[in-house]
């Protein structure tokens, strides 16, 4: 590189120390590309500093293009003739990662591609412990970072603690953050968690963002100080403005929910957008999620898809759970069983218990492929979890048993597990009940029935409304109760089971020890047979033939008495037979 020096320039590049000092006072200048040949002058006679100063300039593109590798160089050739900030620069440079190409080792060609950089924490603390061995207070600190957060072969918390102690002693406020949150991390005491908040409120004060986003964390879950979301959110807007990721997610967060802070969704998106561009798993499952609900708007569940990818990608198990409910349903994307086996047993594996359910329970309906899904062992993982006293596990692991999902069907150690299961899960409840009902895997034992039905219950749960209701209209365990079946019908067909709406629509019709009504039979058989249920539509057809609530109907009566015969009730064709020829328009 041609570069044009006056005269003062060339004059004083004939001493290293000259050439040193113009090339500063010229750097200070703007003039990087005068200074950068003054600086070169000197470093090639062996000053450190100007190693240090032509390290910097190919770092930062100053006057020279920009170039790790050169730049790592000429620190290293400063940081073994003893220059502190260069050791310093080198740690940091090798925790960033270094291309792979080694220094000094020449590219095979222009062409050559270098390795992805890789962190070389072994690297950084050999350079940091130089510096800090020279009393440097940012060498101490980041030995202190890299004993703490490095690789698990490197990790000694008791030697970090010390050297970042030193660190914040000399009022390094990198230093000051390290020790704080070692000590806050095991105050005991107010009085101890006090002190180690007061030296991260120091560093934030100095400008080291992260402390800003610590501080937020301090003040949102009222660690040593009382919860103040206003000023939580402040400190994360500072840490989100100056590029903390896991600020930017909360300050987002923060905007969603107007928490510390006017409510404002699209500003909110925003950051948890670059929070999640950033590597940001959680935001990115927070993004996912608004484009999966909507937020007021029509659900986008392409888009959706996109950041849930992104989020697992980052490591977040639950978005894989939903990218397998999304193939399964088709939502956003085609629908594919196998797809979704895929992205919910990466979740399962992961430990999600509710991706372990919906993957046993999708393989269970036989849909997906076994060419191209390999039946993962999710009994183990139920039994595993049962075994471990977990009460949906053991429910999980029954249900595996009950129906042969990946072990030989064992009804009667599947009531041995639905047993430890059901004080505390209602779909257990139901299940004991109804195997106690019936004699599968146990004795029948209608009394202890009723019981485990009756608190499923309690609970809403559809089916169990049912079959108690049954119960009670049969007389199976004490009188016979009309009254109360009904009123468990009425609970279930309000949950929209078509069942329970032809039994309301048999109770009313009369022969039950509640008062017969015929039209408000008609309604419930009309509401069951449009949901599909074959007797509803018979006896839909029924009365609308016989003119049970008005005018016959024989048009409207043919339609859903059809609809029975169609269905498999053989009867339907008697009624169909009895009805008259007519060109009338029928009703429902």
């Amino acid at each position: 590189m041609k570069t044009n020096l006056s005269l003062r320039d060339r004059l004083a590049a004939r001493n290293p120390e000259k050439a040193l000092a113009r090339g500063h006072e010229l750097h200070a200048a703007g003039e990087h590309k005068r200074a950068f040949t003054l600086f070169v002058s000197a470093a090639e006679a062996g000053v450190p500093d100007a190693m240090n100063m032509v390290g910097q300039c190919y770092l930062h593109g100053s006057g020279v293009s920009a170039s790790v590798l050169e730049a790592a160089q000429w620190f290293s050739r400063a940081g073994k003739a003893g220059h502190v900030a260069s050791q310093c620069q080198l740690a940091n440079l090798h925790m960033c990662g270094l291309p792979g190409r080694l220094l000094n080792q020449p590219a095979v060609s222009l062409f050559t591609t270098l390795d992805t950089p890789e962190p070389d924490f072994a690297a950084a603390e050999t350079w940091a412990r130089l510096a800090a061995e020279s009393g440097s207070a940012e060498g101490q600190s980041l030995l202190g970072f890299i004993l703490t957060n490095g690789p698990e072969v490197l990790r000694r918390p008791e030697e970090a603690e010390g050297w970042y102690a030193k660190a914040a002693a000399a009022k390094s406020a990198s230093g000051q953050l390290g020790y704080g949150l070692i000590l806050l991390g095991r105050a005991e005491t107010a009085e101890a968690t006090v002190a180690a908040v007061d030296l991260i409120k120091q560093a934030a004060e100095a400008g080291v963002p992260k402390a800003h986003y610590y501080l937020g964390l301090v003040f949102e879950k009222a660690i040593g100080l009382h919860a103040n979301p206003v000023t939580s959110t402040a400190h994360y807007k500072i840490a989100a403005g100056a590029g903390v990721r896991n600020a930017q997610a909360k300050y987002g967060l923060a905007l969603l929910e107007g928490r510390g802070i006017a409510a404002n969704q699209v500003e909110g998106e925003t950051w948890l957008r670059q929070a999640a561009l950033a590597g940001d798993a959680e935001a990115a499952a927070l993004v996912g999620d608004l484009y999966a609900t909507g937020g007021g708007l029509p659900p986008n569940f392409a888009e959706a898809s996109m950041w849930y990818r992104r989020a697992v990608e980052a490591g977040h198990t639950t978005a894989a759970r939903a990218l397998g409910i999304f193939h399964l349903q088709g939502a956003g994307t085609a629908r594919d069983p196998d797809e979704a086996a895929a992205w919910l047993q990466r979740a399962a594996e992961a430990g999600d218990a509710i991706a372990q359910a919906d993957l046993a329970a999708l393989i269970a309906t036989g849909t997906t492929d076994e060419k191209l899904t390999t039946p993962p062992p999710v009994h183990e993982w139920f039994r595993a979890a049962a075994e471990s006293g977990d009460a949906i596990g053991a429910y999980n692991y029954a249900v595996c048993l009950a129906k042969g999902v990946g072990v030989a069907k064992d009804e009667v150690q599947a009531a041995v597990w639905l047993e430890r299961a059901a004080e505390n899960i209602v779909n257990a409840q139901y299940w004991l009940g109804m195997i106690k009902l019936e004699g599968r895997g146990v004795d029948a034992d209608p009394v202890a029935a009723r019981y485990w039905l009756r608190r499923a219950a309690e609970f809403g749960f559809t089916d169990a409304l049912v079959a108690l209701a049954d119960l009670h209209v049969n007389g199976t365990v004490g009188e016979r109760d009309h009254a109360t079946a009904r009123d468990l019908y009425e609970r279930a067909a309000n949950n929209g089971h078509s069942g329970a709406m032809f039994a309301l629509g048999a109770l009313h019709g009369g022969g039950h020890d509640i008062p017969t009504d015929r039209a408000i039979a008609f309604s419930w058989f009309q509401r069951a047979a449009v949901q599909g249920h074959a007797q509803a539509a018979l006896m839909l057809g029924r009365y609308l033939r016989l003119g049970l609530t008005g005018p016959a109907d024989p048009v409207a009566a043919a339609r859903w008495l059809q609809q029975a015969r169609e269905a498999g009730i053989e009867e339907a064709q008697d009624d169909l037979a009895a009805l008259p020829v007519t060109g009338q328009t029928g009703h429902d």
